[in-house]
């Protein structure tokens, strides 16, 4: 598919609501390959007020977390039919690295691709970048739980 997605599609595919969804955009999405997301980080943020009063910066668990969401929603669209509804949980992440601080004002492009799926597990790895430049990289694992 090399549609966009908005927001409301992205909320049919995962189970996060504000203040916890930190997908805003599917830029670019081929079921059993990639994802390219965005995520339009503002000053608005509720993280923002506490991480850092007078020098905000995004907490690098968030754009893993980010990462993982747009995962998830490349999972769901790699699924089986017969699986769509299915939660996708989060299982561990490996060779996180952190190379720029994310501040209001940045758009925060994901690029998820799948390393390895089975039936009831998936192996991604993700790159956070803004303006092309990588800020975060990780390899993630998630599990394909029960239907929701």
């Amino acid at each position: 598919m090399e549609e966009t997605f908005d927001i409301r599609k992205i909320m049919n595919w995962l189970p996060h609501r504000y203040p916890f969804i930190l997908v805003d955009r599917i830029l670019e999405l081929i079921p059993g390959e990639k994802v390219i997301a965005l995520k339009n980080v503002t000053i608005n943020e509720p993280f923002f007020q506490g991480h850092f009063p007078g020098a905000p910066i995004m907490p690098g668990v968030l754009i893993i977390e980010a990462m993982a969401q747009a995962g998830g929603v490349l999972a769901f669209n790699s699924l089986p039919p017969e699986h769509h509804g299915s939660l996708v949980y989060f299982m561990g992440m490996d060779k996180v690295k952190f190379r720029k601080p994310v501040v209001p004002g940045d758009q925060l492009v994901l690029h998820v691709k799948i390393l390895k799926q089975r039936l009831k597990v998936i192996k991604i790895s993700g790159t956070a970048t803004v303006e092309d430049t990588v800020v975060a990289e990780a390899e993630l694992l998630a599990s394909i739980g029960e239907k929701a």
